[in-house]
Order: structure tokens, then sequence, then C-alpha cells
């Protein structure tokens, strides 16, 4: 995990962290592309039924991505990204109910039942239907 840093009399907060289960998951997926230059991508993008959405690919980097480094895994995230979810954790679950990455995202105000769509205090974006049934 990303030591916070001290700047001043404040503590920065990291931009995006991984729990060492979603590292090493991610680890296993980026082993069985054999691609050196690959990175988990976390981006969010508009839609859902809250507004915002939560994206995750295996890419490389891009100009102008935040690069982190943290449990063996190179993150990538775009600047416009990083405004929505700063701070965040992402963590994989695997259980009755199926498995899967999940985001724990402090700038959320509202998320919808099925944990890929959120909505900000600043967000004006407008609800649609996601298929998630909630």
């Amino acid at each position: 995990m990303i030591e916070q840093k001290e700047t001043g009399s404040e503590i920065a907060t990291p931009l995006v962290t991984l729990t060492p289960v979603a590292a090493e998951k991610v680890r296993t997926l980026l082993e069985q592309e054999n691609d050196p230059e690959l990175g988990l991508r976390i981006f969010v993008a508009g839609g859902g039924c809250s507004g915002l959405q939560y994206g995750m690919t295996l890419d490389t980097t891009q100009d102008g991505d935040e690069v982190i480094e943290m449990n063996g895994v190179r993150v990538f995230v775009d600047d416009m990204s990083a405004t929505y979810i700063g701070g965040a954790e992402v963590d994989y679950l695997d259980g009755l109910m199926g498995a899967g990455f999940t985001v724990n995202n402090p700038n959320a105000v509202s998320t919808c039942g099925c944990g890929h769509s959120f909505k900000t205090a600043n967000d004006g974006g407008q609800a649609r239907a996601c298929g998630c049934g909630h």
C-alpha cells in the first residue's frame, strides 16, 4: 500500500489504493497477459443509474496519466477520473453472490445498489438505468 506523505501540516491521501487481495487478483490477470507494459487502468465514465460509473481494464500508460505503483501493480488514472476517485480504495470480493472488484470511494455521496455507479456532491449527472435491478 502507498504510504501517506506529510506535506507541511497536512497528510496527503494517495490518489488510489489497492487492497492486497485486489492487487493479487490484478497480478494474476497481468501474468496471464504476459506483457510487462500493462497495468491496471481505473477510470470514470458517464452513465450508470447514478450518473457516473467506474471502469477498469488492463492497459498501457497514456500521456497525462497518474502512475501509481503498489503491491507489485502499476495503476494508471487519467486526469479527469482522478478528480472523481481521489482517495478511493479498490478491493476484490469473492462471495456467494459472485466475485468482482469494488471501489470504496470517499467522494461518492450516493451509489447504485450494484456498486458500479455513483454520484459526487459536485456532479449534476442525470441518473440512467444500468440494468442492475436496483
